[in-house]
């Protein structure tokens, strides 16, 4: 299994929507083969991107493909209370955690595409600068429940009620958590990257 620039294979069922995904994990669970590839084909993208946010783009192959194994070995008891996508996340949030306490411990950065886009949506950055590579250094330094928060419903785009299932939180702290991740930045980014831009001005 590569990311997302590594074949077509990742973009095979892309925009499937949550109901059909949700049919092709009943179908996987009772023993259908080509539902299983088709659940597989449309969410591992997403799965990747969200995994490489919270435990690095190096991490997020061997992640991902952890996070289907244990999905395909539990879809036989999908019950369907979620959708199958939020199922998933919420599988890939306990592969990171577990990664992130047995793992020796490293700066976890996020892949500059996604973070990029964040924060230009955010103010943080202009576009077609290079002020993504300062975002870099400053998302280690977001405590992970804010980071994961942020990823989920910023660049996983799960709404705030499910990204309240995948962190297994009420959707009130979500959108807190949200709120101070981006405060955090904004706040970091105006501490470490304004006064470095004006020496370089100078």
């Amino acid at each position: 299994m590569s990311g997302p620039g590594g074949g077509a294979g990742w973009a095979a069922g892309a925009g499937a929507d949550d109901e059909q995904v949700t049919r092709w994990a009943r179908l996987a669970g009772a023993g259908d083969q080509p539902a299983a590839a088709a659940f597989v084909r449309a969410l591992q993208g997403p799965v990747w991107r969200f995994l490489a946010h919270l435990a690095g783009p190096g991490e997020a192959d061997d992640l991902t493909q952890e996070t289907f194994l244990r999905a395909l070995r539990s879809l036989p008891g999908f019950a369907g209370r979620s959708s199958a996508r939020t199922w998933v996340f919420s599988i890939a949030r306990r592969v990171a955690v577990d990664h992130v306490r047995t793992a020796v411990t490293r700066p976890r950065t996020a892949a500059l595409p996604d973070w990029q886009a964040a924060a230009e949506g955010a103010g943080m950055a202009e576009p077609g600068t290079d002020d993504g590579v300062v975002l870099r250094q400053l998302i280690a330094g977001l405590a992970p429940e804010r980071r994961e928060a942020f990823v989920a419903t910023q660049v996983a785009g799960l709404s705030y009620a499910e990204a309240a299932q995948v962190c297994g939180c009420p959707v009130g702290t979500i959108r807190s958590r949200v709120a101070r991740a981006r405060e955090d930045l904004v706040a970091a980014w105006h501490a470490d990257s304004r006064p470095t831009r004006s020496r370089r001005a100078g």
